[in-house]
Formats: structure tokens, C-alpha cells, sequence
């Protein structure tokens, strides 16, 4: 028997301004059905979710959505009510009794927001950040009953560990459809069955998830032999990456093997180790970051204890770890922004860092994408004789030929992002410090990125919740725990998840046993007087209010960004602002969790 049709768009057009997004576009989606979006930043990918539910009205053509189909969507953006609750968004009206005592709402409450306590449960969502926002959502999205669920974007701000319970929880729904549109490509291959590209206003469908998406579609442009030479081996590089590399031993993507072998055949591995660790080791000497007996403190709490590291020469590393583990400041006390409060710190004389932080710098906005590459410089080495101008740079990273006349005043946040890896590349570093460098990219600039890294020749540290390219760019991992240490994962990002997941197992075990209700301030606290508990409840409540206040305040900035895109003083004033509130909101965050540690 057929699965039931769900959502069904015939001949859909769909237009902003002069802008085709989606011409006579038609499309279904059935029950049980795993669908992944993928395609370029404003191709239409988030649109076309948004004409599925009927958020955003067609120019032309037909949307017919069952009778009795039941759709719920979570999207990039929400704007919660002020006084909203953990439990009014996530079950709302729903006596504790009856939720409780469901399996499902357990199970969500726990992999997603850690547990079900009073204290969480009467949170107010507004006072929140933009990854426990999320979660919220997916709580909501995932204990209601529907048919068909849409998720934009839905693993930005998520840990690694939680992307992995929350493929492991849709796998066990098989009736739910599900529509995802992300740039997290371990998350697509590990869920999807098919996918749709969404391109110059029209939707290309393949099977299989993201590897075989790849597969697909080098075939396609083998055989139509139309593309361009370097992304044909583009698509060949990575092909080789996912048959033989990390996702390849963990999730089985669907190839039919004979034609992937015969893609790959000759094709090298992505990176020569040898060869880069010899070049590295010319430009970089024998030392690069060494912390001996290090220690830091941030608000009053410890985040290193005495820690021992040392990267040397060509290392490609990932850290890991929680929000608010400390991974950013350790980036920052390994370049010298932060000193260790005890220990020492010791750095290659011959090192040239660059660092892409989470902050956008400040760029003139009547600059054009090229000028502002060549105001760094005009070319860059990359060893052995390569090399690449500013414009053949900047084309590697998403911008064409038109796009390097773009002012940068009319760039999105995305396109930003891309401007300052180019700058930073530009520069020169022997050593590459990336924060979050993911963020707002979509997967063909993504694939870009991991090629020129591939051919980077110095040491190379990355922060990031995306595993794929974790896995992809990087050939060891560090994680912290927040136990004051920085912990070398033999295992890899597997291990990191188990680690996690024995955690929070042990922290919600409480919640697992226990009705909220029924959880007395004595049991959560113990040696706590009431009177203690109080004012530290207090604390808790002024920073997370003051957090909320510089959220506020970093949205409303942005969209004053784009209204003043002419006015230069008036950017550079709103981008240094901005910074400093990423300074606050980096401090606020271990204040945070220095002061929620004295009630557990």
C-alpha cells in the first residue's frame, strides 16, 4: 500500500521584488518520507518551507495540504511572548499528572532541555539564549502529535551530542514526514532519504541523503560534462572524503559502490599529512602554542585547572564542548588576549595567527568585496610555488565576478562572515584560529572552505557544533567538560558523545524518578537554607534578565545595520558596540554557570 499524501504544491511560482525563487515548481510529500533541502544562501530553500505551510502566500500555482494532515514547522526565527513559560510553549494547559506519565514528553524534555524540574519548567523563554530558544521549539515541534514536521535550520546553537539524540529520536518515528532544510550534513545523511536542491528557481530531486546526493550529482555533471572543471573535482574530493573517511564507518550512506569507485579511483586523499606537516614546520619552527601547569579564571569560577596542552606544527584540531565550557576563552588565552591566572604560557616566536571570532569586524560599507580583500593584499602564497590573487580567493569562497563589485553595506550576514575569512586568509597566517566558522554558510561554500583548508600548511584550531566538518578538516579532538581540564578524545566525536550523554544521564536522573512537583528545594541543593537558595535564585534571575536585555539590544542593532548600510560612522559605532556586547554576553555566561553549579 502507498503511504498517505501529505502536502502536494503544483506549478508554484513564488517571487520577491524582480527575483524569481521558485518558477512553476511541483512537488509532494508523502507520509514517513525524509526529505533534506539543500542549495545556496537565497535560493529559496526556507521559502519553499514556509509556501508548504502556507505562511507565505504562491504568486501562481496550487498548494493542497490533506484534510486531516497535521503540519507543524520550527523556523530559524522566534519571537517569543514575554511572560511565555518553559511549560506554557512545550505543553501547554497540560496538567503535570497527564504529560508525566507520557513516555514521548519524557524522553523529549530530557534529551532536549536536560530534564523536566519545576525550576525549568516555570523558565521564562524570553530570558533565554538562542540555543536553549531552539531547543524549546524542537520540544514543542517534537511532543505534539503531526504528520508532517518542517525544520529550518534546526541544529544552529545545538551541541554535537544533542544533534545525535535528535536524529536517534526522529529515526524512531518512522510515520513522521519530515522536510529539513540545514547546512549540517552529518545531521542530513544520518536522517534523509532523499533530497531536493533547490537552484535558479527550480527543484532538483535526487535519492538518498547528502552522500548520495554528492554521488548523484557528479554523475550528472560527468555526464552532462557541463560544469566547470574544479567544481567536478570539487565534487570528486569530496566523494573520496565520504567513501573512505569518518561518515563513511559510521552511517553507511547509500552508494551504489561501483560507480562511486570508478569516480574516485585516482583521486588522492584531501590532504597530503607529510607535506604539510614539513612545509608547516618550516614557516612555524618546532613550537606553536604550549600551556605548562596553565589556569583561568572568569567570574569567580575555574575554568582550566593546571592544564598541560601543546599544539605543534600542521596540527589540525577541533574543540569541543558545551556552551560555556570555555572553549572561546581558551582560544583567547592561547593567542594572548586572556592571561592564565596561573602557569604559563608559551607561544612559537615565528607564529602569525589569524582568528575568525563569532563578531563581525568593522568594514567600510562603501568598500567593494574586492577592495576590501586587497586592502589586506593583492596575493597569497600557499607553499610549494601556489598561489592565489585576491579575486581568484574571493571566488573560492562564493563570491563571482559580480559579486566582488558588491558594496560591502549591502552584504548579508552570511556574506560577511565569508568577507572575513577572505580577509583573514589574505593576511597570510601560519596558524588559523576558526570560531563557529559554520555559521550562516551554506553546504557548497561549505565544501569550498574544507578544499582551500585542505591546502593550508600551518597549525589549524577549530570551534564548532558541526561534526561534519569536524570530521572533515580537523585529525585530532579536544574537548572541555567543564571540569576544569581539556580532555584529548582518542575516540573521536563518538567519544564525546558518550561522555555527554553518561552526563546528563547522571544529572537528570533526579528528573527521570520524579514528578516536578514533588522535587523539594532541599533535594535539588542540599546544605542550602532556604534563605541561601533565595538569594542565589536572585543572582540567577539578574543575569539571565540581563542577558535577555543584550539580546534585545543585539537584534534590534542588526536591523538598524541595514538602514544605515550609507552611514560609515554610524556602522563602525554599531559594530563596536556589538562587539562589546559579545564580550558581556561571553562573561554573563560563566557567570552563569558558576552560579547555577551552587544549587545542583
Amino acid at each position: 500500500m502507498a503511504p498517505k499524501n501529505l502536502v502536494n504544491i503544483e506549478a508554484v511560482s513564488k517571487s520577491f521584488g524582480k527575483r524569481p525563487l521558485l518558477e512553476r515548481v511541483s512537488l509532494g510529500v508523502s507520509a514517513g518520507e525524509r526529505i533534506a533541502v539543500v542549495g545556496r544562501n537565497g535560493a529559496g530553500k526556507s521559502t519553499l518551507l514556509k509556501v508548504f505551510t502556507g505562511i507565505e502566500t504562491v504568486d501562481s500555482g496550487r498548494v493542497t495540504v490533506g484534510s486531516d494532515v497535521h503540519v507543524e514547522m520550527v523556523s530559524q526565527i522566534d519571537s517569543p511572548d514575554a511572560d511565555a513559560t518553559v511549560a506554557s510553549v512545550v505543553v501547554p494547559g497540560r496538567p503535570i499528572h497527564e504529560w508525566a506519565g507520557d513516555a514521548r514528553v519524557r524522553d523529549v524534555l530530557t534529551g532536549l532541555l536536560g530534564g523536566f524540574n519545576e525550576e525549568l519548567l516555570n523558565a521564562r523563554v524570553a530570558s533565554m539564549s538562542g540555543g536553549e530558544r531552539r531547543r524549546v521549539q524542537l520540544a514543542k515541534a517534537l511532543i505534539n502529535d503531526c504528520d508532517l514536521l518542517l525544520l529550518d535550520e534546526p541544529t544552529n546553537h545545538l551541541d554535537v551530542d544533542v544533534i545525535s539524540w535528535l536524529v536517534d529520536h526522529l529515526k524512531s518515528r518512522p510515520k513522521l514526514a519530515i522536510v529539513v532544510v540545514t547546512h549540517d550534513r552529518w545531521f542530513l545523511d544520518a536522517l534523509c532519504d532523499r533530497t531536493w536542491e533547490v537552484v535558479l528557481g527550480q527543484v532538483e530531486e535526487y535519492d538518498g541523503g547528502y552522500s548520495a546526493y554528492v554521488l548523484a550529482k557528479a554523475e550528472r555533471d560527468r555526464q552532462a560534462s557541463s560544469s566547470e572543471a574544479r567544481r567536478q573535482n570539487l565534487l570528486r574530493k569530496e566523494l573520496a572524503w565520504l567513501r573512505r573517511g569518518a561518515p563513511a564507518r559510521t552511517s553507511k550512506p547509500k552508494f551504489r559502490i561501483d560507480a562511486a569507485n570508478e569516480l574516485i579511483e585516482n583521486e588522492p586523499p584531501p590532504r597530503n599529512t607529510t607535506e604539510l606537516l614539513a612545509f608547516a614546520g618550516a614557516r612555524l619552527g618546532k613550537s606553536v602554542f604550549e600551556l605548562q601547569d596553565a589556569s583561568m579564571d572568569i567570574a569567580g569560577r575555574r575554568l582550566l585547572d593546571r592544564v598541560n596542552l601543546n599544539f605543534g606544527p600542521g596540527d589540525r584540531i577541533g574543540l569541543l564542548g558545551a556552551n560555556g565550557a570555555g572553549k572561546t576563552s581558551l582560544i583567547r588565552m592561547l593567542l594572548g588576549e586572556l592571561p592564565p591566572a596561573e602557569g604559563k604560557l608559551i607561544t612559537g616566536v615565528t607564529v602569525k595567527p589569524a582568528y575568525l571570532s563569532q563578531h563581525l569586524e568593522e568594514l567600510d560599507p562603501k568598500w567593494r568585496v574586492l577592495e576590501a580583500v586587497e586592502k589586506v593584499a593583492s596575493r597569497v602564497e600557499l607553499g610549494k610555488g601556489r598561489e592565489l590573487s585576491a579575486s581568484q580567493l574571493c571566488e573560492r569562497l562564493g563570491f563571482n565576478a559580480d559579486g566582488q563589485w558588491t558594496p560591502v553595506g549591502d552584504l548579508s550576514g552570511g556574506e560577511r562572515r565569508r568577507l572575513q575569512l577572505t580577509r583573514l586568509l589574505m593576511g597570510g597566517p601560519n596558524v588559523l584560529v576558526l570560531d563557529e566558522p559554520t555559521n550562516d554558510f551554506d553546504v557548497e561554500t561549505l565544501t569550498a572552505l574544507e578544499d582551500l583548508l585542505d591546502s593550508f600548511a600551518g597549525t589549524l584550531i577549530v570551534i564548532s557544533h558541526d561534526r561534519y566538518f569536524l570530521e572533515r578538516v580537523c585529525d585530532d579532538n579536544y574537548a572541555l567538560f567543564g571540569d576544569g581540564t581539556v580532555t584529548h578524545l582518542t575516540g573521536g566525536i563518538d567519544e564525546f558523545i558518550e561522555r555527554r550523554r553518561s552526563m546528563r544521564g547522571h544529572t537528570v536522573a533526579s528528573s527521570r524518578t520524579s514528578t516536578p512537583d514533588a522535587t523539594t528545594a532541599k533535594e535539588q541543593a542540599p546544605g542550602l537554607s532556604a534563605g541561601e537558595r533565595r538569594i542565589i535564585e536572585k543572582d540567577l534571575a539578574r543575569i539571565e534578565r540581563t542577558l535577555a536585555k543584550l539580546e534585545e539590544e543585539e537584534a534590534t542593532i542588526h536591523g538598524k545595520m541595514a538602514e544605515a548600510s550609507t552611514d560609515h560612522e554610524r556602522l563602525a559605532e554599531m559594530n563596536r558596540r556589538l562587539q562589546e556586547i559579545g564580550r558581556k554576553r561571553d562573561d554573563l555566561d560563566a557567570e552563569w554557570l558558576v552560579v547555577a553549579e551552587s544549587l545542583t
